[in-house]
């Protein structure tokens, strides 16, 4: 078990924005580990979802949706200088919350960008613009207009969040295996992304597989999953994306690049949901996952490039790779089958797990060792014993978060800044004893392991990690 060690004191008002599964599995942890009163605690959200386990702790809780209209008047009247607002809502956009944060001197935190109610879906936007791409650029935007200030952290969850830090981690274990000496921590982007390319890193996957079982199993018309329901399904209908490596040769043929920006990603002219992408983790072994739009695909590929002035010298591509549960899985296929139309009924799966895993981790390919995937092994049993009112999916988030909260009381002053760019050690530190088994495993999985043994496809194989025509199955 975690020990009850308080990392920081917090005399200040924390407020929620927002309160499913993971605002549910992460109060636990902050009340465990920052020196605050469950008086100190604020919940605002947008239904009864979470009321009983608010009452558990004895925190306050209050149902006020907010919107473009009303969210200044409401939150104006808690949020002061020195408060802390934990944003973990859907529909409330982030660029919205951080600006007025930063007014108020208030810190902040999020797991991942989310727009105001239908962006991911809104058709009057061209696809680029209803992009994690677009969205991530919107808070660039604003931490170049605003400047320093209170800390806001965006995107720290497990991935977006976590997954930064274990690619870091990552890069030194290879580093480690390959040179034989640990060497020395890069100090910097500039010196990770060296890092990076003298391993010569072309690839990296948020590889990720849910065993998580539950009973009663999927009924038709129904989508299970073992998180929000509502947030998976809107960035499963975001255009599939991901971070563009500079070894790329040919684009997907319906790939697109976006014309602003860092120009580090390009997206798909089709949903995330409905396009499947090859991958790898130790327990699963290969598989076919979803290429879902994902903050870090973007990020991390953004950081950890190279250019000589204008010139493009390095980039990995970065994207994520999902393998859900099975009960959401089937879910999609329904989904898909409904034209995207959301199925009536939603279920998120937490007592009603009987056993299973989520293996997540980053996936580092294209070196001298050739596969490498480290990352968390959390089982639903540990996830039980380790806190209350968590699975093992939502337990991973709720210790990125709980990790992101204390670096930000501790750093209070670092203005608007992403997970690829804060120190990863403490944040590895304070996370840790909630993710189960942290392990490294090396592999000989290549993507065309095992591809054109039934039918002869159209594959460069002077390069293992190329494709003459990019395909994504």
């Amino acid at each position: 078990m975690p020990s009850n060690d308080k990392h920081v004191k917090f005399k200040g008002k924390f407020v929620f924005v927002g309160f499913g599964c993971i605002g549910q599995g992460v109060l636990p942890l902050l009340l465990r580990h920052i020196d605050m009163t469950p008086a100190q605690v604020m919940i605002i959200t947008a239904d009864e979802q979470g009321r009983e386990e608010a009452q558990h702790y004895n925190v306050a809780f209050v149902i006020n949706p907010l919107t473009p209209a009303n969210y200044r008047e409401i939150l104006g009247a808690v949020l002061h200088r020195g408060d802390f607002l934990l944003n973990v809502s859907i529909d409330v956009a982030s660029a919205a919350l951080i600006e007025f944060c930063h007014g108020r001197g208030a810190l902040y935190l999020d797991a991942c960008i989310e727009p105001w109610a239908g962006g991911h879906t809104n058709t009057r936007l061209a696809p680029s613009h209803r992009s994690n791409y677009a969205l991530r650029e919107e808070i660039l935007t604003l931490r170049r207009k605003l400047g320093g200030g209170a800390t806001a952290i965006s995107s720290h969850g497990a991935n977006p969040g976590l997954i930064s830090h274990w690619v870091k981690q990552a890069l030194l274990n290879l580093a480690h295996d390959t040179n034989g000496t640990a060497g020395k921590t890069p100090a910097n982007r500039d010196e990770w992304a060296q890092l990076a390319h003298s391993l010569n890193v072309k690839v990296i996957h948020c590889a990720e597989r849910d065993t998580q079982a539950a009973n009663p199993p999927k009924r038709s018309g129904e989508f299970v999953n073992t998180w929000s329901v509502s947030a998976f399904a809107g960035e499963g209908c975001q255009p599939a994306e991901l971070g563009w490596g500079s070894h790329e040769r040919h684009d997907p043929a319906d790939g697109k690049h976006h014309d602003f920006g860092c120009d580090a990603a390009i997206y798909l002219e089709r949903p995330g949901i409905s396009t499947r992408v090859r991958s790898w983790t130790p327990q699963e072994g290969a598989y076919q996952g979803f290429l879902i739009a994902h903050g870090e695909s973007i990020s991390i590929a953004d950081y950890l490039t190279i250019r000589n002035s204008r010139k493009l010298c390095y980039r990995p591509t970065v994207l994520y790779a999902y393998y859900p549960c099975d009960a959401a899985l089937l879910s999609i296929h329904e989904l898909n089958g409904k034209n995207l139309c959301l199925q009536p009924n939603c279920r998120e799966l937490m007592d009603d797990i009987y056993d299973g895993a989520d293996e997540l981790g980053a996936l580092l390919m294209g070196h001298s060792r050739g596969a490498y995937w480290y990352g968390s092994v959390l089982s639903i049993q540990a996830a039980r014993q380790l806190a209350p009112f968590n699975n093992a999916t939502s337990l991973q988030v709720a210790a990125g978060v709980l990790g992101g909260v204390v670096w930000a009381l501790e750093n209070p002053a670092a203005g608007i800044i992403e997970p690829d760019e804060i120190p990863f050690e403490r944040v590895v530190e304070v996370a840790a004893p909630y993710l189960g088994k942290m392990t490294g495993h090396y592999g000989d999985w290549t993507p065309l392991a095992g591809r054109s043994a039934l039918f002869e496809e159209d594959l460069d194989r002077t390069d293992p990690w190329q494709f003459k025509n990019f395909r994504v199955t």
